[in-house]
């Protein structure tokens, strides 16, 4: 009972502010598991794997969890699930998996933007009753690029219009994961927002567990400094929430929308 009633207070910690931290983090046996993973997938030559404009630095990688043990086995995690579960109302099934590398010096940002505006638009998602669940597999501080999220801005919907920055709705799927991402809130918008919605940067050691709302504005900065900086993402979406219209690559978006079951 007790256990449930943390997860509630965290759940409605994360819908009046777009985002919180989870008290419990991974156990130091699965963090070491998940970086080897990740360093195995990284040294592969497949579509997964997406680097640095004009580098050969690993920028992220994504779907790991269709093709690898370790991550289909994190995704049904029972406290990522229950928690997602809860957040949404709903059962849920994995909308997207990635890990997002910023390795030292080279690392390069993510502009603000809201996920959101890429799931309506280019996917057709209805609603954003989807919750992303973030794992540190890094330490993350002020200067090798934390995620920094604009706090209750979820509330706002969609800043601006929906329509696409550049290009149009069905474009190159690698402008989506690239410093120069199609759907983006301007620097200046984002300014003004912050007046009201006071950004936050999301810091912690190895182990740490966050989630953030679809719709908050978020970015985060170069990595200026010499430790790398990865962090895992797994994004649940409501079963009753399926995209409308997937055009994007299945490593990018999941078109399996049978409920994730739970570890025993």
């Amino acid at each position: 009972m007790r256990e449930d009633m943390r997860v509630l207070d965290t759940v409605d910690t994360y819908h009046q502010r777009g985002w919180a931290v989870l008290e419990d983090r991974v156990s130091p046996d699965l963090l070491a598991e998940l970086r080897l993973t990740v360093e195995r997938i990284s040294g592969m030559v497949r579509p997964e794997v997406v680097y640095e404009d004009e580098s050969k630095t690993v920028r992220a990688l994504h779907g790991c969890h269709r093709f690898d043990d370790v991550c289909a086995r994190l995704v049904r995690d029972p406290q990522f699930v229950g928690f997602a579960e809860a957040a949404v109302g709903d059962s849920v099934y994995v909308y997207q998996f990635k890990v997002n590398i910023k390795s030292p010096r080279e690392g390069k940002r993510w502009p603000w933007h809201q996920d959101f505006a890429f799931w309506s638009v280019e996917d057709g998602m209805p609603n954003p009753d989807a919750v992303n669940i973030t794992i540190n597999l890094d330490d993350v501080h002020e200067r090798n690029g934390p995620l920094t999220v604009l706090s209750g801005s979820h509330r706002l919907g969609l800043v601006g219009s929906a329509e696409p920055a550049s290009g149009a709705a069905g474009a190159d799927w690698r402008d989506h994961v690239s410093a120069n991402l199609t759907h983006s809130v301007p620097d200046a918008v984002a300014r003004e927002l912050a007046i009201t919605h006071p950004p936050t940067k999301i810091l912690g050691p190895a182990g740490t567990v966050s989630v953030f709302h679809p719709s908050i504005v978020h970015s985060s900065s170069d990595n200026l400094s010499d430790d790398r900086r990865t962090m895992l993402f797994i994004t649940y979406n409501s079963v009753n929430n399926a995209a409308r219209h997937l055009s994007r690559p299945a490593f990018l978006v999941d078109p399996d929308t049978t409920p994730v079951t739970r570890l025993e």
